[in-house]
């Protein structure tokens, strides 16, 4: 049995070790402007968007239903138009990039060297950073949500929608925060010296532009849904219960795998 003593001393259960991270982060963001300034963000964006699809010649009309702002109207792995891609799905282009500077801090500031030389367990890293970026980004759905919501009041849209697909449509984006937060957060642990090639990989895979690429040659194939970004297109407006499985099924896979390769990494090399 493993000795749970040292030194007359308890040693924290895995739970209590990562309460106490999920603590200091939650404590680091609410403090953090930045968090701030993205929430108020991805609120703003429907309301950008809705502009620019009433304002704009060809652009116009390219919306026909209040609520595909929030998400398109059928799983689309290839990009034919902008109003195919305006909705909820830009909430994990921004997430990127709030997590790359958040962790980039973590590393500029010298928080990491002090955080390891009194805290060995990198795992307990890699599922704290994962969690509070997930948590931001469901944050960022949330005022994005509302934005659209107000977005279509204002535009005269319908907001004829089946009311138990919406809900899975908004439910599946909100899952794949955890998916795509690992991911993020395992990307700035290989790139944390470099923080501009980490944002701009945050930038690019959001964008699902590799996805989209192996869509245009292969077409809209159901393969695609073991991605990120694949699986996120089932969230729309003809979601049902098995889009939200698909979701939440690749987005618990992902977190896993990014999880366990971003603490081999930190364990095996420099993590200053």
């Amino acid at each position: 049995m493993e000795n749970t003593r040292t030194f007359g001393f308890e040693k924290p259960s895995f739970f209590e070790r990562l309460n106490g991270m999920l603590g200091v982060d939650f404590y680091r963001l609410f403090h953090t402007p930045l968090f701030y300034i993205f929430i108020a963000i991805a609120a703003i964006i429907p309301a950008l968007v809705s502009m620019g699809a009433m304002g704009e010649g060809e652009t116009a009309g390219m919306f026909l239903n209040a609520w595909q702002i929030i998400a398109a109207d059928s799983p689309l792995y290839t990009v034919h138009d902008i109003g195919e891609y305006a909705n909820m799905n830009m909430v994990f282009i921004f997430g990127g990039i709030m997590v790359s500077i958040f962790i980039g801090h973590d590393y500029r500031s010298g928080y990491v060297k002090q955080l390891f030389t009194t805290h060995a367990k990198k795992e307990d890293y890699m599922i704290s950073k994962t969690l509070v970026s997930a948590f931001s980004m469901v944050c960022m759905c949330g005022t994005y949500l509302i934005g659209g919501t107000i977005s279509g009041v204002a535009t005269g849209l319908p907001f004829t929608v089946g009311a138990g697909s919406l809900l899975c449509a908004i439910l599946g984006k909100v899952i794949m925060s955890l998916g795509w937060a690992s991911l993020y957060t395992f990307i700035n642990i290989i790139f944390r010296r470099k923080f501009g090639i980490s944002i701009a990989l945050c930038f690019v895979l959001g964008t699902g532009i590799p996805v989209i690429g192996a869509a245009a040659l292969l077409g809209n194939t159901a393969a695609l849904n073991i991605f990120l970004y694949g699986s996120s297109v089932q969230a729309c407006l003809s979601a049902n219960l098995l889009s939200v499985l698909v979701c939440l099924a690749c987005s618990v896979i992902w977190a896993i795998i990014y999880n366990v390769l971003g603490s081999v990494i930190l364990y095996h090399r420099d993590v200053y």
